[in-house]
């Protein structure tokens, strides 16, 4: 049969519910997985293995469009999809697969969704406190053990992508992800990862910045603080080179961001540092990743940007303590 998935518009929601589409390739080894996703995020889902193909879904982030939404659902139809994922918990993202006529639609509750989906979750946070159950739990009872988001990445791809970037082939890179979409709350503080480049860059291992053309301002700054201890790659790769950069990192620091889930489904050695988020909510999930959190009393707060105007819960991480992290990594 032919499954569709209405995937989230945020780079780790979307490595977070790759585990649900591994549950359904387990349940159904012959099923086939199309995922209506922004532009985007193509050449991320390219990188799992449990999906066929990748819909282009046009709308912006907000965009209702009733009529166009209504036009797309009738080109779905003619797949002829048994079921579908509805992930997002918007109205608007249900109506697709509705006009559609798709037979089985399920997703949770969300904006009041009773005539949208067919097959309604509520989430329930004690037995699913992790946004990634609460994904899988849509394909059924939860296994003991979870699969883990898994991109791939061929040694050919990484140093294709170093070669267009002009990178060395043989460094070991310690990779910096100084960006968060959410908001500076989840920001370790640019002068703090210039610090730690100066801290841990060596000519065997440099410090690479990664991230997207919003965070190529930070990245300027963060590699004229360091002095030369790191390279600002923000905004000049496409998001299937970082896949590939990150991919043959020797160590990635990352806030709570997209790029820190990337690194985690990379299996790549990992510090993750959190703010205003919670690591029991979106954990980077592998055994490779270490999490650096203060847990003060006022995180998580899940605001943009702190409520009390000390930025604290990131301020107060010191690059040292990053740097020991670091090393006790690569020791490993």
């Amino acid at each position: 049969m032919s499954i569709l998935i209405v995937a989230p518009s945020w780079i780790g929601d979307t490595i977070l519910a790759q585990p649900l589409l591994a549950l359904l390739k387990r349940n159904h080894p012959a099923a086939r997985i199309d995922v209506l996703a922004p532009d985007w995020s193509a050449p991320l889902l390219a990188r799992m293995d449990e999906v066929d193909a990748v819909i282009a879904n046009p709308f912006r982030h907000g965009e209702f469009n009733f009529g166009a939404r209504r036009a797309l659902g009738r080109r779905l139809a003619s797949a002829d999809y048994a079921e579908c994922y509805v992930l997002p918990n918007s109205w608007k993202s249900a109506l697709a697969p509705f006009f559609a006529g798709i037979p089985r639609r399920i997703g949770y509750q969300g904006e009041s969704r009773y005539l949208l989906l067919n097959r309604r979750h509520r989430p329930d946070a004690a037995r699913h406190p992790q946004l990634v159950q609460r994904y899988a739990a849509l394909a059924g009872p939860l296994p003991d053990s979870l699969p883990m988001p898994h991109l791939t990445s061929t040694t050919e791809q990484q140093e294709a992508a170093r070669r267009v970037l002009d990178l060395p082939l043989d460094a070991a890179p310690i990779v910096f992800c100084p960006g968060a979409e959410y908001g500076p709350a989840k920001r370790w503080p640019a002068q703090h990862f210039a610090a730690l480049a100066q801290l841990v860059a060596s000519p065997r291992r440099p410090v690479w910045l990664i991230g997207s053309e919003k965070d190529a301002a930070t990245g300027d700054a963060i590699a004229a603080t360091a002095g030369g201890a790191a390279v600002n790659l923000c905004g000049r790769s496409t998001l299937e080179q970082a896949i590939d950069l990150v991919a043959s990192a020797s160590c990635v620091v990352s806030n709570d961001s997209g790029l820190m889930h990337v690194a985690a489904a990379l299996d790549r050695p990992l510090i993750a540092l959190y703010g205003s988020s919670s690591a029991a909510y979106t954990p980077p999930l592998s055994q490779k990743a270490r999490i650096i959190s203060r847990k003060l009393p006022c995180s998580p707060c899940f605001k943009r940007e702190c409520p009390l105007g000390h930025f604290d819960c990131l301020n107060g991480i010191d690059p040292q303590q990053v740097a020991t992290a670091i090393n006790q990594a690569l020791r490993a």
